[in-house]
């Protein structure tokens, strides 16, 4: 049996989206979303938990579910976090070290206004409150596009920079862009971190590499029969 871990950006009050559509969801429909999740009965578990489910390779037979959230926009606090919580849903947040509390800078390369980024305040908030947190490296740049040192100080001072900063451990790491290659992959298991997540599409299935997880992007467009379509159907493996 596969396992979907589902692929967030922002969640807010957005309309009339035609680009970038898949680092847009809006709230109401975010909301339909989790509602579908409990009302279908999916188990929606934790990164951690996913992980001991691959290492005994013994997948659940019920239906199950990972949420995670790249960049760390504060529109996860006013927008999703109220919504996770209500279903008690766990999650994994996956910031940049270098622009907590920042703007999504790298918008303005896209012809895109830049939204705001969680603060520490706000991340120690909900960490409090159950929300896991991973690294998206320093900066959100493509990690296989750039010379390897630069790539390695991405990775490794990303982590020290979150436990540091936050006061605790930081175990996941996300590729921007879903950048990633066998150099940069390993500099992300010899840093110590448990898992990466990647943009590849697709089904957790068992065998699969830790530190190439699969996932399945939710976008603007996708109402409840397009999201039950990606839970059900979008499974086969594609890293193009």
């Amino acid at each position: 049996m596969s396992i979907s871990v589902l692929m967030y950006h922002q969640i807010g009050n957005f309309s009339k989206i035609r680009s970038h559509r898949s680092t847009y969801c809006r709230w109401k429909r975010f909301r339909s979303q989790m509602w579908f999740l409990k009302f279908f009965g999916y188990k929606v578990i934790s990164i951690d938990s996913l992980l001991n489910i691959i290492k005994k390779n013994s997948f659940f037979k019920k239906k199950t579910v990972v949420l995670t959230f790249d960049d760390g926009y504060a529109n996860f606090y006013k927008y999703a976090y109220p919504i996770l919580k209500k279903y008690n849903f766990p999650c994994i947040v996956y910031v940049l070290s270098n622009l907590i509390g920042s703007r999504a800078i790298w918008f303005k390369k896209e012809g895109r206004d830049d939204p705001p980024l969680l603060t520490k305040e706000q991340i120690l908030i909900l960490k409090n409150k159950g929300v896991d947190f991973g690294s998206h490296g320093r900066n959100h740049v493509k990690l296989a596009q750039v010379p390897l040192e630069i790539a390695s100080e991405e990775i490794k001072k990303s982590k020290i920079e979150l436990e540091e900063m936050l006061g605790f451990k930081i175990d996941h790491f996300c590729y921007p862009y879903g950048s990633l290659n066998k150099d940069v992959k390993d500099i992300v298991k010899q840093t110590g971190y448990k898992s990466g997540v990647s943009c590849y599409r697709g089904a957790v299935y068992p065998g699969v590499d830790p530190f190439e997880i699969p996932r399945k992007a939710i976008s603007f467009g996708d109402n409840l029969i397009g999201f039950f379509w990606k839970l059900e159907f979008k499974n086969r493996l594609k890293k193009g």
